[in-house]
């Protein structure tokens, strides 16, 4: 029988990135027994299951409000913060409309966003592919992060006084970019490298 594999997160709120009691016990009684349940680094739970109920448990898993993205080769859901300095002052808005569009698209290989409401950074935004941080009025956005191995690097200055407005915009190129010239496998680190940091804000200005 055929198992495939996807990702459910509940998304955020202040407080951040919660599973609700009521969702997790949906999620434990609908996948079935034989199904296996994975805890991944960023913030998303990994669910192999008999491809034949596959779309019966996505839908029942929507309906309790988490949402169901693609496993593997794509971007992750946004990895954010607390937002403790409250919804507005930290940015949730600019942090759901950004996962909204970035959430579920096929990459030469995974990639991880990071979004922090001030310069605290406590979703450690400079160890991911992408981050940006709200400061004050207006955001920085970093680029080439890699938290893992012992060659583990933060993530360089991009753009700084990025406007509200453009945010969006400017990580949605990003990917572009790293889709259409990416090679397969390659992370996105290595990209920035090669690519090199001016060519890349000339190509996303």
């Amino acid at each position: 029988m055929a198992i495939r594999k996807f990702a459910v997160t509940p998304g955020f709120e202040v407080g951040g990135t919660v599973f609700k009691p009521e969702q997790l016990a949906i999620l434990g009684r609908i996948v079935g027994e034989d199904a296996k349940i994975e805890l991944t680094t960023f913030k998303q739970l990994y669910i192999a299951m008999e491809e034949e109920r596959l779309e019966e448990v996505q839908d029942a898993l929507r309906g309790a409000g988490l949402q169901v993205l693609p496993a593997g080769f794509y971007t992750k859901s946004l990895i954010a913060c607390h937002f403790c300095r409250g919804a507005e002052e930290a940015g949730l808005d600019v942090a759901k409309a950004l996962d909204e569009v970035i959430s579920g698209r096929e990459v030469p290989s995974p990639l991880k966003i990071g979004f922090a409401g001030c310069a605290l950074g406590t979703s450690e935004p400079l160890l991911k592919d992408i981050a940006v941080v709200k400061m004050k009025d207006a955001f920085d956005i970093y680029v080439g992060g890699e938290a893992k191995g012992l060659k583990a690097e933060l993530a360089k200055l991009f753009m700084s006084g990025v406007k509200e407005e453009q945010v969006i915009p400017i990580v949605s190129r990003l990917i572009a970019m790293f889709q259409e010239q990416g090679k397969k496998k390659e992370k996105f680190g290595k990209f920035v490298e090669r690519m090199t940091m001016e060519s890349l804000r000339e190509l996303s200005a």
